[in-house]
């Protein structure tokens, strides 16, 4: 297959790199701080504002109606320019596109892609773990409204954010798949409680947890018809654990020739260091090859499905392994002359086989769904 830039590619790519060497906010090596999530929101309207977000999104949403290829176009140079991701985003908007109504989409869509107004998603819960359909939050219909109780966690942006898209229990007696319905819950509102959560490598800025104790919902926010939450759960976690959709490819691939200059400048590399960074370089390159494969699919119209937990592994083993490169290769001799960016790539890397789903969950879609292996 031919993976090089047609005309109309190249000429895309050519113009944002000469916007990029002007405009970039230069992140250094991939956002691991506080200061990263601080201008979030301006890099994103930015981004907007110059052509270069949501370019794949429908026109009458805000987007362009470009082709995918031009969204992986975008990750690889934000990656190589050292400048901060696009916002996360896509795997929402894909959900909506899918699942909502013309009235919802047209009234949330734009100002979510303009980045007018923030968003983050609220499906995560303590209690539940790894089965999200055992969730608890309730949402209880009274009126024109649903009040909603429960609790959530690992809500990204939820300090920033202006809505959220809530996944709650509508129907208690129904099988727990399909008692569930999706949700735009306004975050500013008596009833939700926001509280940080700190990583270990010290970001605080990135995920939180909601309380919800009698919080409301208008009827007419709901995404959803009553029971269709499951469904576009699926939608939307299936794109999250695309990397294609999370633009992470490049990053990986730029944070290995990164590495490989900081420690080709070392007077001496143990054994142990070199093998760990080719082992990055291998497994870096691998997932590129991969994602562009799916990349092909998805100009075929290929809507992600339980495959995505394929991808999900090959993700987040690559990066664990090239988090496991950063810890080795950024330590320069005596500890304290860790460079501490190198260090807080490994640490953020051990969550990688919990967010977006379990690795053991990943391995038991692909078992049950691709497989259609026998369950005991």
């Amino acid at each position: 297959m031919d993976y090089r830039d047609a005309a109309a590619e190249a000429d895309f790519r050519d113009r944002l790199r000469t916007w990029l060497s002007s405009n970039a906010r230069k992140g250094g090596l991939p956002s691991t701080g506080d200061e990263y999530w601080a201008h979030a929101a301006e890099w994103h309207t930015s981004l907007y504002d110059a052509g270069w977000f949501g370019v794949s999104f429908p026109t009458r949403y805000g987007g362009q109606g470009l082709s995918p290829v031009f969204e992986a176009i975008v990750d690889d140079e934000l990656a190589w320019a050292g400048a901060p991701p696009k916002p996360s985003l896509g795997y929402i908007v894909h959900g909506m596109l899918r699942h909502a109504s013309e009235e919802i989409r047209e009234r949330f869509l734009p100002s979510m892609i303009a980045g007018t107004e923030r968003w983050c998603q609220g499906f995560s819960e303590p209690e539940a773990g790894s089965d999200l359909a055992a969730l608890r939050t309730t949402a209880v219909r009274h009126g024109d409204e649903y009040v909603v109780n429960g609790h959530k966690v690992w809500t990204s942006y939820s300090d920033v954010a202006d809505w959220c898209i809530l996944l709650a229990r509508t129907d208690s007696d129904a099988p727990k798949h399909k008692g569930l319905t999706a949700f735009a819950m306004p975050m500013h509102q008596a009833g939700v409680t926001q509280r940080p959560l700190t990583m270990i490598n010290g970001v605080s800025n990135e995920f939180g947890e909601l309380l919800l104790e009698d919080a409301r919902i208008p009827a007419t926010n709901r995404i959803t018809e009553p029971g269709g939450g499951w469904a576009m759960a699926m939608t939307v976690l299936n794109h999250e654990r695309s990397p294609a959709d999370l633009g992470y490819t490049a990053r990986y691939s730029r944070v290995v020739r990164e590495l490989e200059r900081h420690v080709t400048a070392q007077p001496t590399v143990s054994p142990l260091t070199r093998h760990a960074l080719a082992n990055a370089y291998v497994h870096s390159e691998v997932l590129r090859m991969h994602v562009k494969r799916r990349l092909s699919e998805r100009l075929s119209d290929h809507e992600p499905g339980p495959e995505g937990a394929i991808d999900k592994l090959l993700m987040t083993t690559t990066e664990q392994i090239v988090g496991n490169a950063a810890r080795l290769g950024g330590i320069t001799g005596a500890l304290e002359d860790t460079d501490s960016s190198w260090l807080n790539i490994y640490l953020y890397s051990r969550a990688a086989t919990v967010m977006g789903g379990t690795s053991q969950i990943q391995k038991n879609v692909i078992a049950s769904q691709i497989l259609k292996l026998p369950q005991r």
